[in-house]
């Protein structure tokens, strides 16, 4: 596969197997600055495999992910470590916060573990915070959060350090569908605004409504819906 131009994050023939499980299976995927691309499919069907070799968690068994001219797979564990901490952005389906720190705290950890300043780093993570309109839940814990503030401070951590790519594996999977739209909705305006893209992992055709384009993954293999017959 050519590399479009323009493209921030590209995989060319991406293969991971487990055993007997081809998880990848020749895989291509490129996505540009400030797009937002879903990728689609029914548990099992390589999705989250495909997101972790995007981000450098996993290395493929072949095939290469190119990020802004380098290939992830060059690089060493510190510089693959470094990128997930300064240019990468993370949302889980069940937030991951740290229970012991605040949501003050837990937003602003990303940019404290880079050096920055516990004073200039909770300043930073309060804007973040009023942005997705969880300002009220800053000096509490996360277990004193409701799911739906749980998870907009996990995207406020997300995205506190101007990250170039954000990675959502299931962003709304432990919500209702009103808090579920409401994560959706500030996750997908703040990303745009701030000009990151966006790689959504899901199953639930109300989220990847959201996006820009969908790739459809089943059986380890992936097909662009938009440029489906």
């Amino acid at each position: 596969m050519r590399i479009p131009p323009g493209t921030l994050l590209a995989a060319q023939d991406l293969c991971k197997a487990y055993g007997t499980t081809r998880a990848l299976d020749g895989v291509a995927f490129s996505i540009h600055p400030g797009e937002v691309v879903a990728v689609m499919g029914p548990s099992g069907s390589g999705k989250s495999t495909l997101l972790h070799c995007l981000a450098g968690i996993v290395r493929p068994d072949s095939g290469t992910v190119t990020y802004a001219d380098r290939e992830i797979g060059a690089l060493s564990d510190a510089r693959r470590s470094a990128l997930r901490r300064t240019e990468f952005g993370f949302v889980f389906q069940f937030g991951r916060l740290v229970p012991e720190l605040t949501c003050l705290e837990n937003v602003a950890l990303p940019l404290r573990l880079n050096g920055v300043k516990r004073k200039e780093a909770e300043t930073r993570a309060l804007e973040w915070m009023t942005r997705l309109e969880v300002e009220d839940v800053a000096g509490r814990r996360p277990g004193e959060a409701s799911g739906g503030q749980g998870q907009r401070v996990a995207v406020a951590r997300a995205l506190v350090t101007r990250p170039r790519v954000v990675f959502a594996d299931e962003p709304t999977g432990a919500l209702d569908t009103l808090n579920g739209e409401r994560v959706m909705r500030l996750l997908t305006e703040t990303a745009r605004a701030a000009g990151a893209a966006l790689v959504l992992v899901t199953h639930e055709t109300r989220v990847a409504a959201y996006s820009d384009r969908e790739i459809l993954m089943r059986d380890g293999r992936a097909r662009d819906m938009e440029h489906a017959i």
